[in-house]
């Protein structure tokens, strides 16, 4: 299942027709017109793996090429770029080698609207919006008929192939919501080369939430789609998400229909995978936790990003444990910051599966402080990512992962649902305290021996907990703005503020910059306050 899916991509013609209108120029050479490229159903399928490969893949000439001018391929694949801004940016992560293009600056808080991987956030982002409109313009009834397409199940098949491309704009926008806090908006229906509005928050909140509820009664039920494609579960945990965030969104809380979505996710037949570190392996696609990935494969879908960055990055130079994880290693690129290694202080960790922070007697060697970032035996390592399968099997390539990226996955929404029932939410406390035991229990191989009390189960509990759970999974800045812990200087970690110690940072950081780029090409667009 998981290598249909891969191997369209990989095979896969990207179509750039329209890219221009998002001010994201497209450098391939690999171009079909549009007429030869949707001129048979084979074509329209090419195209759909096209907007979900742009997700995986930075352009179709290989790794060190990317299909967006001006990027590098290291500063413009989606997963990586996510991570920089939501994990690298917050008490999680930190990289060693800050010479390269725009790290220092993300991991030290002190970024500007110059800064290239900001840049590849926005730019890739809206290359998904620009790709998907592009599919949405040329599947049009009118378009199907005009080139002959007019087989009932042939017709049928790609009207669910454009509600999925909607789901997948939906989140392109999300992505903008909640990074950027605006967006320029354009949809199939606006001409080439145009200058598309500014919309805020409310405006972007009112659109994601408008799409997906439309397109959700026609996508395929939970699980019931080939693997790595859009279904009924994907867009309830876009729902979810927003509705988690709506306060910081629209200044209104929305838990109740956070409650509503984690429902009905939970009811479409997912369960936690009984060994945590299963979901990070690279067979992770038999997980029947995964609700959405980003897929990887060592030879189809080579690329620095993914999981390829994750696992590679997490070896330690110390350590020298490439081989234990079936991947050549960047010889210690990723660490974690003292505050995140705290997380798991405490007898009850102890045995906790998620608790992959580096022992032995390399480790040992190690200092829990980070004095000078360069150095990379200060801080530790974690070993939460692995290029082998639950079976021990190396994957098929020692420099790139077989690994999928797990972009939503159950044991997050059974965390959302605690939280939003502790905001206030239509929630129970006792099916709360159910979820969250779940999870200490898979991590604790089923011992009930670091389960919580009603007592304990907190807001502080709550986001302590989904670091333990979700850490360099993409959701730690979200979550730190969320509980007003990111900005200001109620919680600092080392190197917020660009201090070794950590200081308060100013509130306009909570979103990025639009990068110049953009404000130069679309007049309708201003900068966020403060940059």
């Amino acid at each position: 299942m998981k290598k249909y899916i891969i191997t369209i991509i990989a095979i896969a013609t990207v179509f750039h027709s329209c890219t221009d209108d998002m001010n994201v120029v497209s450098k391939d050479d690999d171009v079909l017109s549009a007429d030869a490229l949707f001129s048979s159903p084979a074509g329209y399928k090419k195209a759909l793996a096209g907007v979900y490969g742009n997700l995986t893949l930075t352009g179709t000439q290989g790794p060190v090429y990317s299909s967006l001018e001006g990027l590098a391929a290291g500063t413009s694949q989606y997963v990586r770029c996510l991570l920089n801004l939501q994990e690298l940016t917050t008490d999680e992560m930190i990289w060693s080698y800050e010479n390269d293009e725009g790290t220092a600056e993300l991991q030290r808080n002190i970024w500007t609207a110059a800064n290239p991987i900001i840049l590849g956030m926005y730019s890739r982002t809206m290359a998904s919006v620009a790709y998907a409109n592009d599919f949405l313009r040329e599947s049009t009834p009118e378009k199907l008929k005009g080139r002959n397409i007019t087989d009932a199940g042939t017709v049928a098949e790609i009207e669910l192939y454009r509600k999925e491309v909607r789901v997948l704009r939906a989140y392109a926008y999300y992505n903008m919501m909640d990074l950027f806090g605006k967006a320029p908006m354009y949809t199939e229906n606006d001409p080439l080369n145009f200058a598309g509005p500014e919309y805020n928050r409310t405006q972007l909140f009112e659109f994601i939430e408008t799409e997906l509820k439309a397109v959700l009664p026609d996508l395929k039920p939970a699980r019931s789609n080939v693997y790595g494609r859009v279904d009924q579960a994907v867009a309830r945990m876009i729902l979810a998400k927003i509705y988690l965030n709506a306060k910081v969104y629209t200044d209104t809380d929305r838990y109740d229909d956070c409650i509503t979505m984690c429902n009905e996710i939970i009811a479409g037949g997912y369960t936690l995978k009984p060994k945590y570190l299963e979901n990070f392996m690279a067979d992770n696609h038999t997980s029947e936790e995964m609700i959405f990935t980003i897929q990887s494969d060592g030879i189809l879908t080579q690329n620095w990003g993914g999981t390829t960055f994750l696992i590679n990055g997490q070896i330690g130079e110390l350590e020298n444990n490439a081989a234990d994880f079936g991947i050549t290693g960047w010889t210690g690129a990723l660490r974690i910051r003292k505050q995140f290694v705290q997380k798991f202080d405490g007898a009850k960790f102890s045995q906790d599966d998620r608790n992959t922070i580096g022992t032995g007697t390399a480790t040992k060697q190690r200092t829990i402080d980070i004095a000078d970032i360069s150095v990379k035996s200060q801080g530790y390592i974690v070993s939460k990512f692995s290029n082998k399968t639950s079976t021990g099997v190396s994957g098929k390539n020692r420099d790139f992962a077989d690994t999928d990226f797990p972009l939503f996955r159950l044991a997050d929404v059974y965390l959302m649902y605690a939280e939003a029932t502790l905001r206030g939410g239509n929630g129970t406390i006792a099916q709360s305290l159910v979820y969250v035991n779940k999870l200490r229990e898979r991590a604790n191989d089923n011992a009930t021996t670091a389960n919580i009390t009603a007592s304990e189960l907190n807001l502080q509990f709550i986001i302590d907990e989904r670091a333990r759970e979700l850490y360099w999974e993409g959701h730690r800045r979200q979550d730190l703005i969320r509980f007003g812990l990111y900005t200001g200087g109620t919680y600092n970690w080392s190197w917020k503020g660009n201090a070794a110690r950590g200081i308060s940072i100013p509130s306009f950081r909570r979103l990025f910059p639009i990068p110049q780029g953009s404000l130069g090409s679309n007049k309708n667009l201003t900068q966020n306050t403060g940059y």
